[in-house]
């Protein structure tokens, strides 16, 4: 099996409650919160591990919410290379509504990260061995400019290192620069920006798809279509999947269940279509959970297996 890791620039120590409702300025009472592990590459790792995988989660950890995340991720059995940061992981709070199921998201900005910082996590990189992949996912905090991410991920490029990117903006845009990228995964907003024109008709998310295929930015495109599933393109054609009818009961940690699940299936160098059934099943089973809760396997495989027979 190939070896998968995953860079985190902008860790979270999330946490989840429930109240009966919102308003202003009155205390609101609370259920007793839980802690999660978050940000895109620890999500991404996260969910490999529930699915039966291993990839190793590199990322910063400050403080005491940096050493709590550390915790975490040792009780989910998540292997951790991490870099001792000044400033301390932040922390993000998700608060589920009961009486009228709506669900509030308060995501504080990234720690900064220091140049030493920066170089350390680097230098982590550079030590994956060749053939590995590595996914890169979620924000830039700040100290972190986007030239260093395109310097990063064309320095592991040279070193043999297949890369994964989910981003988005000009993150992803300037990864998709540095060309050969294995994996991204727009949905069709960010698929429009980088292409530079609106994508009105049902053919134009494909015809998008492909261009950046034939460019040598991307080997395979994965464009997330929300209740619609998923559309994917690669050198050998297109293909889209279209997920079942589930009660969602969140969408966090949909997409990052997604690119878990669609890098296991990388690495196991399964074709384009079982590729995107894979994600997308785990997609859905991610939405199934309420706050922030990843995919599970059973659930996952029975959503896979129901896709396969229809």
């Amino acid at each position: 099996m190939v070896k998968i890791y995953t860079l985190t620039l902008a860790p979270s120590l999330d946490s989840a409650t429930q109240t009966p409702q919102i308003y202003p300025e009155g205390k609101l009472r609370c259920s007793a919160p839980i802690f999660e592990p978050g940000g895109g590459g620890i999500n991404v790792a996260r969910a490999i591990t529930f699915l039966g995988g291993e990839a190793t989660a590199i990322f910063p950890a400050g403080g005491a919410t940096g050493e709590h995340l550390v915790s975490l991720l040792a009780d989910e059995h998540v292997p951790v290379d991490a870099v001792q940061a000044h400033d301390w992981t932040r922390q993000n709070l998700h608060v589920h509504v009961e009486t009228s199921g709506e669900q509030y998201r308060f995501v504080m900005p990234g720690a900064t990260l220091s140049t030493e910082e920066f170089h350390q996590l680097e230098h982590k990189v550079l030590q994956i061995e060749v053939g590995a992949i590595l996914v890169v996912s979620g924000s830039l905090p700040p100290g972190v400019e986007v030239s260093n991410l395109v310097a990063l991920i064309r320095s592991a490029q040279q070193h043999g290192i297949r890369c994964v990117v989910d981003s988005s903006g000009d993150a992803l845009a300037a990864a998709l620069e540095v060309g050969a990228i294995e994996l991204v995964k727009p949905n069709q907003k960010e698929l429009s920006a980088l292409v530079q024109r609106e994508l009105t008709q049902p053919d134009d998310v494909r015809k998008a798809a492909e261009e950046i295929v034939r460019s040598g930015k991307a080997k395979r495109v994965v464009v997330s279509l929300g209740p619609q599933g998923a559309l994917g393109v690669d050198a050998s054609g297109s293909v889209q999947v279209v997920p079942p009818p589930v009660k969602s009961q969140s969408t966090v940690g949909a997409g990052d269940s997604m690119v878990g699940a669609m890098t296991l299936k990388l690495a196991e160098n399964a074709p384009l279509d079982e590729m995107i059934r894979y994600g997308v099943a785990a997609g859905s089973a991610a939405t199934i959970n309420q706050g922030t809760r990843l995919c599970s396997l059973e659930n996952t495989r029975n959503i896979y297996d129901y896709l396969c027979r229809h």
